[in-house]
């Protein structure tokens, strides 16, 4: 992908990458829509949302629970939701909003696919162009594109901590 392709993306298309990047729950993405993309109706933000499936940059599943080697307790992306269900889940508000007994079990998560990650990662040569710091790239929208993995982490950025309880 060119930078000039991801500069094309648009504010409210920016603000699901971040949150596939941060492998947020659905309803974390309305922090991150701008005032007018925050008054569009569910059914435009689940045209954009789709769009982006399509393109193969992200992916929804249901959340479900996991369990550390330690024995701590935390969450997962589960299950992959299918394409073909996405439109009427996308219809019903309540996906949108954040579950009111706070059990996020079967919420819907947003999660970045590998393409996904060709957006919201510098690649090596990226990372030299801007002499090592991302911040010094020039997409100044809010999604930054983020360093490449470091090594010794347990977990991509803004994957969970596998030792998260």
């Amino acid at each position: 992908m060119s930078k000039q392709e991801r500069d094309a993306l648009t504010k409210a298309e920016d603000a699901f990458m971040v949150n596939s990047y941060e492998i947020d729950i659905l309803p974390g993405v309305w922090g991150d829509l701008d005032e007018v993309d925050q008054s569009r109706p569910v059914s435009e933000l689940a045209g954009i949302l789709l769009s982006l499936i399509d393109r193969g940059w992200i992916e929804v599943h249901r959340i479900a629970p996991w369990t550390s080697p330690s024995g701590g307790n935390g969450l997962q992306p589960g299950e992959l939701v299918p394409r073909e269900q996405l439109p009427a889940i996308l219809e019903e508000a309540a996906n949108w909003e954040y579950p009111e007994d706070g059990d996020w079990i079967g919420a819907l998560t947003l999660v970045e696919t590998e393409a996904g990650r060709k957006i919201t990662r510098f690649s090596p040569e990226e990372m030299a162009e801007c002499g090592g710091k991302p911040s010094a790239a020039a997409n100044s929208r809010s999604l930054q594109r983020m360093p490449p993995r470091r090594p010794g982490m347990d977990h991509e950025p803004g994957e969970p901590s596998r030792s998260q309880h």
